[in-house]
């Protein structure tokens, strides 16, 4: 299994910053340690012509100049460097190049991005460029020069924000299908109407998390026919989230990851996911959730590979 990563670009952020920005190189060395049957590779940053599929050439530009307003750089979180503008490119070259290998493969990997926050004009919530809407319409226009058939996307957000960029990025695009199972009152407070929004209260534990995903995928699968699946694989469910409000153990987050990859495995569809959120009271929680979604990832990827042979 190809695994995409960007974790050369640290970001100088003023101290107390809430991001922890140290789990990307933590995943990345667990990764190399404890989970032999993944490839680790080094991202591309996305061109500008790659993020114009999605974003506006002036919003590019700004970030990529340091010229964005102050009130965009608020809104984001970050404070702007060469090497935030850079990260941000290559967070979306890691994403394009996971729905490549995925296409190829069956399954792979982005060790960040999940960046669902981002519309086409601006950034939110440290999402600058938004990863599975660029790589969705790339993917799209490659297929197309081979395909006549298009190809279909479906984004299966479970971050425990609701992906507000994405849900209106793709609002009147019947070519991806956007899928958020998230936290009914955590942020964003103004949400976008995704295809299907699941919605759950603070709190809400195991046995719930797992029937309304049962029921959400139920629902994708009668109502879209993907031939491309980009799984946004949030840690932030977790009950040690100290933004997440949701109530969802180690092992109710790797049931999760099972159902989700099960789902897209039984149907023989290639899938690419992102590590999207995590903000543990440990950093090391989160770091340990993610080695979590990849352990079960791993164990899927011979699957795809023997359905492929």
């Amino acid at each position: 299994m190809q695994v995409f990563y960007a974790t050369q670009f640290v970001l100088p952020l003023p101290p107390g910053h809430r991001f922890p920005m140290g789990k990307y190189q933590l995943l990345r060395d667990r990764l190399a340690a404890e989970v032999p049957d993944i490839r680790l590779l080094q991202a591309e940053p996305a061109t500008d012509g790659q993020l114009a599929l999605v974003h506006s050439p002036a919003y590019v530009q700004a970030i990529h100049e340091g010229s964005a307003a102050p009130s965009v750089m608020r809104e984001i979180g970050f404070p702007w460097s060469p090497q935030m503008a850079q990260r941000a490119r290559c967070s979306v070259g890691a994403t394009i190049a996971a729905c490549r290998a995925a296409l190829q493969d069956g399954i792979a990997a982005n060790i960040a991005g999940g960046t669902h926050h981002a519309y086409a004009d601006k950034g939110g919530g440290f999402c600058v460029f938004n990863d599975a809407a660029v790589a969705s319409r790339l993917m799209q226009a490659e297929h197309a020069r081979r395909d006549r058939r298009p190809l279909r996307v479906a984004i299966i957000d479970l971050d425990v924000h609701q992906g507000n960029g994405t849900a209106r990025i793709f609002r009147d695009d019947q070519s991806v299908f956007t899928l958020s199972l998230h936290g009914e009152k955590n942020f964003p407070f103004r949400k976008e109407a995704s295809d299907l929004d699941v919605a759950l209260p603070d709190g809400t534990g195991d046995d719930a998390y797992l029937s309304a995903l049962e029921s959400a995928l139920q629902e994708l699968a009668h109502r879209f026919d993907p031939g491309l699946v980009i799984y946004l694989a949030g840690a932030d469910p977790h009950e040690g989230d100290r933004l997440g409000r949701l109530k969802l153990t180690w092992d109710g987050l790797q049931a999760r990851d099972r159902r989700v990859f099960d789902w897209a495995c039984q149907r023989g569809l290639s899938l690419a996911f992102a590590m999207a959120g995590g903000y543990g009271r440990r950093i090391e929680d989160t770091v340990q959730a993610q080695v979590n979604t990849f352990a079960v990832a791993a164990a899927y990827a011979g699957r795809w590979h023997n359905r492929r042979r």
